[in-house]
């Protein structure tokens, strides 16, 4: 079910060993209470029973136990993690419009080390979809919104949740077809219907999704971004920019073009202004580092 625009690494059911975590660990001195994470901090329980933070001691209850019949979203993240804190608001959002549906369960990698070595965590942030008591799909790195939606929704068809159908069913299958990596099927799909309705939010980050996926088609990741040690080389900036998003590093990708808008003038300009915009579609205007980002192009340009 992984969808392999947001999956950076093969997931495999039953990899990570959950044993030792159905019987309670050892806890000689219960912790005091806490009043939560410090202020900025991902974690919290902003969308009351849908959003938890998670500990050792509570994973088996509020994780495993709960899975068996509600799908839970698993969000290793770390106060240090930048990353993390662009894509957790994301997830906390997406699970209070969620209404239950599905639970976020927020597990600080520092607080709980046993919890990430077990679940083979690597780098953060990573998310794990927990249906049924056992791991079912994972990716790492932050994500697209339009992605991320499509993500849970197939955790939902996962756990036998009722998933209404998309109000625009042209969409879905333009959706299905990007997936598939019908590019073509995808690109005309996303026209038509921006050609019917040319506001339409989720298809032109499909359109511009399309086009990421043909310019890194074929493309080595780390000969790109070794090329792009060459402040100048314009069209390799652009490329290792490309890379940066599809690894989940989007605010480093908007950095990187920013400073090269300020580097260059006319036409080279103009075509790395253009270049981020539409970076800047495939996340959408809500992204809190799209916001940041546009600020600083705005003042690069002028």
């Amino acid at each position: 079910m992984s969808d392999p625009r947001i999956t950076s690494s093969i997931f495999t059911r039953g990899a990570v060993d959950l044993s030792a975590l159905r019987t309670p660990a050892p806890s000689p001195t219960p912790a005091p209470a806490q009043a939560g994470p410090p202020a900025g901090a991902p974690g919290g329980s902003v969308g009351g029973v849908n959003v938890v933070d998670v500990t050792e001691a509570t994973f088996q209850a509020e994780v495993l136990e709960r899975s068996l019949t509600t799908p839970v979203v698993v969000d290793f993240w770390a106060e240090w993690c930048q990353p993390c804190k662009q894509l957790s608001p994301v997830l906390e959002r997406l699970a209070v419009e969620g209404g239950g549906a599905w639970v976020l369960a927020k597990v600080d990698v520092d607080a709980n080390p046993r919890l990430a070595q077990m679940f083979r965590v690597q780098g953060i942030p990573m998310v794990y979809a927990v249906v049924g008591g056992q791991p079912v799909d994972a990716f790492s790195g932050v994500v697209p919104e339009p992605q991320l939606r499509q993500w849970i929704q197939a955790v939902l068809k996962a756990g036998g949740v009722a998933v209404a159908e998309p109000e625009d069913p042209r969409l879905d299958e333009a959706d299905d077809a990007l997936m598939s990596g019908d590019l073509d099927v995808a690109e005309q799909a996303y026209r038509k219907i921006l050609a019917e309705t040319p506001t339409d939010a989720a298809a032109e980050a499909g359109l511009a999704q399309v086009g990421l996926a043909r310019r890194v088609a074929g493309v080595d990741p780390q000969a790109a971004l070794a090329a792009a040690t060459d402040p100048d080389d314009v069209d390799a900036q652009l490329l290792a920019a490309d890379i940066e998003v599809l690894s989940g590093l989007a605010e480093q990708a908007y950095q990187r073009l920013v400073g090269l808008v300020r580097r260059t003038a006319g036409d080279d300009r103009e075509k790395t202004r253009q270049h981020l915009v539409g970076l800047f579609t495939i996340a959408g205007p809500e992204d809190p580092a799209v916001a940041s980002a546009r600020r600083a192009l705005a003042s690069a340009l002028f």
